[in-house]
């Protein structure tokens, strides 16, 4: 059963996370209620359906703002997983921010974030906080015609620094401007993937290569021209930075004087398109790609060699027999000289699946819900619930495999057609188990039916 399952998970890889085991045991009644709640995910309604709601409720609370313990250690199990079932090749992982919108405005790491979905002849802001997600990319589609499975392995919190106000001193302004090149986003993400090169020592993954596979905003120097050990890049730039090749080897200027750009490589004639077939839209297809390396970008990465990949405009149909359609050409520099390309280009496309991971933590788990003011509550409680979430996908793995069973409930006539279930699937299946089996561990006699009760409280 997959409650079983999941409720295992938690209590065996959580053990060595927490100091003492009653803190132990409320993080894991939290983090297995947090997916069957109904409504807002909040600390008091995941009280509430504890069976809690008549007892005093600081300690709930106190779990996140005084106990001990560190979020990355949460995500153990999801690497020690991909490890154990890839045993070759490098491990990639998508890096993508997400804001999470808040209304107060004592909230610490709050700040104004450009919003994703305002259109772009209008930028518009929302207020709230910004975090920094890591997710490893499960190669689901060596099993199959199923798509990868992006499963988090870190949620951080990334803030915006402080801007000095209209009052500020020339001192203070010239320290923010120091702090600014120092506290980023590419600088977070700098920390992030040396933690996660760390992590993967300490599991006997020394030898393996750490794939960061990034969108555009991570294309710059301060990620391109840091010190990577085992560690490769892969990012999407943009089509009219300005390239070149080496100067050759006999004069003294290290950069050839011939300039190119990324779209000038996809219209040249002269260099020859290759074929790679990957796994993409469910079904593996050929996909044309243009090769140059090494390549130099002066001013992102320096004199560090780099390999650009071009990948042609993908077609595609909005119903059967429609007009075909064509997305926009890709282009991207990697540090991986010694990588297939086949396997570079499958990553970029997987990348794809960190985005389903925001939409679940946002629509459906309710990240960032949860009404905290502590400094150290803030960042805790929406780590902890993306760690239950990344623990529910990898429980899912181990009980269902990568595609859809009978286990689950049969999909809308509209819908039939889909290879793997959802995060909506796995909720069903958990709610329908909690009823089954009511003496689980650490689960209320009452819970099945406290997530009614207090689903609109």
């Amino acid at each position: 059963m997959l409650l079983i399952n999941f409720a295992s998970l938690l209590d065996q890889s959580w053990q060595a996370v927490f100091a003492q085991q009653r803190t132990h045991d409320r993080a894991v009644e939290h983090a297995l209620s947090l997916p069957l709640i109904l409504g807002r995910r909040t600390i008091s309604r995941t009280i509430c359906a504890l069976d809690r709601a008549q007892q005093d409720w600081s300690a709930d609370y106190k779990l996140f703002s005084r106990s001990s313990w560190e979020a990355s250690r949460l995500f153990d199990p999801v690497l020690e997983e991909y490890l154990s079932r890839y045993e070759r090749g490098p491990i990639p992982i998508a890096l993508d921010d997400s804001a999470y919108a808040k209304t107060g405005k004592k909230i610490p790491g709050t700040n104004w974030h450009r919003d994703p979905l305002s259109p772009p002849f209008h930028v518009n802001l929302r207020y709230g906080l910004r975090f920094l997600q890591a997710s490893v990319l499960f190669p689901c589609h060596q099993q199959g015609d199923f798509a990868a499975r992006a499963v988090p392995v870190r949620f951080e919190q990334a803030p915006v620094l402080k801007k000095p106000g209209k009052r500020a001193t020339e001192e203070q302004r010239r320290t923010y401007n120091q702090l600014k090149k120092q506290i980023n986003l590419s600088s977070k993400a700098i920390e992030q993937l040396l933690g996660l090169r760390l992590s993967l020592d300490e599991k006997q993954a020394q030898r393996r290569l750490l794939l960061a596979v990034l969108d555009g905003s991570f294309c710059n120097r301060t990620l391109f021209k840091a010190h990577w050990d085992r560690v490769a890049l892969l990012a999407r730039c943009r089509k009219d930075a300005r390239l070149c090749k080496p100067a050759p080897a006999h004069e003294r200027r290290r950069y050839d004087p011939i300039v190119f750009t990324p779209e000038a490589v996809r219209t040249d004639t002269s260099i020859a398109w290759q074929r790679v077939r990957i796994h993409y839209a469910n079904r593996r297809r050929w996909i044309r790609i243009k090769v140059l390396e090494p390549v130099l970008w002066r001013r992102g990465a320096g004199t560090r060699p780099l390999r650009l990949i071009v990948i042609a405009p993908q077609p595609y149909q909005l119903f059967k027999h429609g007009r075909t359609h064509y997305r926009e050409p890709a282009y991207l520099l990697t540090t991986d000289l010694k990588t297939a390309l086949k396997h570079l280009v499958q990553a970029y496309f997987d990348r794809w699946q960190i985005e389903v991971n925001h939409r679940d933590e946002k629509s459906l788990l309710g990240v960032g819900q949860a009404q905290v003011w502590s400094k150290r509550s803030v960042p805790r409680h929406p780590a902890l619930a993306v760690a239950s979430y990344s623990l529910l996908l990898l429980s899912a793995l181990r009980t269902f495999g990568p595609g859809r069973s009978e286990v689950f409930d049969s999909l809308p006539k509209w819908r039939k057609h889909a290879a793997r279930y959802s995060l909506l699937d796995l909720f069903t299946v958990l709610r329908r188990e909690i009823n089954e089996t009511p003496d689980l561990k650490f689960s209320k006699p009452n819970l099945a039916k406290n997530l009614v009760k207090y689903a609109y409280t």
